[in-house]
């Protein structure tokens, strides 16, 4: 290689090194004091996961108070059919049920569990064995009793289906380029875009008893997502330069799923058991978007 490459070839060599040497300082082959061989980045601290609806809900709990009606989730699924282009699943949370029930539980609704039974099926047949006891320390002969009617029942149930996700219902993009005319002259671009998609719900109240479908609420909500770029570059002598960045965000699809999931739940809550509209802040009526 002759002296010019070798002088070329020394800056990008001396930040390869730069950079080799920053890497090692983030991770060691040896185990720090606390057993790890880096530290993780990050330490945002754990929140409540809250909704605009949340604070409505807690509300409901003066109204759900004064009549002990239990409610129950039955099977919210994903009726969409959408799934990752990647094949590592659905689009949609598998936990839409689980949403439901903390939405229950702001409104301090009682709640009889039909989601997961298999821990009480499981000590029912140990039960049913007499292998289980309640009284500790254990005594001969002491078994939990199987008493005919000890499992409460349900009033009401729900049943949920999410029905819509549509995707760039609606974009707009803007974008450009300019700078200096000569060969050499620094030029720039810059874009943005922004696009609209939506997810929506059906969802039924059902009378536990006799089957009747006592309410029903059909909702949807949008989700907006942006994004913006922006790049530099230049020819300087016989170097030539180029820099670009750019910001992307999209609100949370499953936080929209949680949102129209409170807000199903506080209308349905409110009818069953007669609170005044309005009431709690966000009216039950309110057909607009954003209360």
């Amino acid at each position: 290689m002759t002296p010019r490459g070798i002088k070329h070839l020394k800056k990008p060599l001396a930040l390869l090194l730069a950079a080799s040497l920053g890497l090692g300082g983030c991770i060691s082959p040896e185990d720090n004091s606390a057993g790890r061989y880096t530290d993780p980045i990050g330490g945002a601290p754990v929140i409540s996961n809250e909704t605009p609806y949340s604070a409505s809900l807690r509300c409901m709990s003066g109204f759900t108070r004064q009549r002990p009606v239990k409610i129950a989730v039955g099977q919210i699924s994903d009726y969409t059919g959408k799934t990752e282009s990647d094949g590592s699943g659905r689009k949609i949370t598998a936990g839409a049920a689980l949403m439901a029930m903390s939405a229950l539980a702001k409104a301090g609704v009682p709640m009889v569990e039909r989601f997961d039974t298999s821990v009480a099926e499981m000590e029912l047949k140990y039960a049913n064995n007499k292998l289980i006891t309640d009284d500790m320390p254990r005594q001969a002969g002491d078994y939990r009793k199987i008493m005919s009617g000890s499992i409460p029942g349900s009033d009401f149930y729900i049943v949920v289906g999410i029905t819509e996700l549509n995707f760039n219902i609606g974009s707009e993009n803007v974008g450009g380029n300019g700078g200096g005319t000569g060969t050499a002259a620094t030029k720039g671009t810059f874009g943005g875009s922004l696009y609209v998609m939506n997810i929506g719900m059906d969802m039924r109240l059902i009378n536990s008893v006799t089957l009747e479908v006592v309410d029903v609420v059909s909702l949807q909500k949008q989700i907006i997502g942006r994004q913006v770029s922006a790049g530099v570059f230049s020819f300087l002598g016989t170097n030539f330069f180029d820099t670009s960045m750019g910001e992307s965000a999209l609100e949370p699809v499953q936080l929209a799923v949680r949102s129209v999931l409170e807000r199903g739940v506080m209308e349905m809550v409110s009818r069953a058991y007669g609170a005044p509209s309005g009431s709690c802040a966000v009216s039950v009526d309110y057909l607009g978007g954003n209360p």
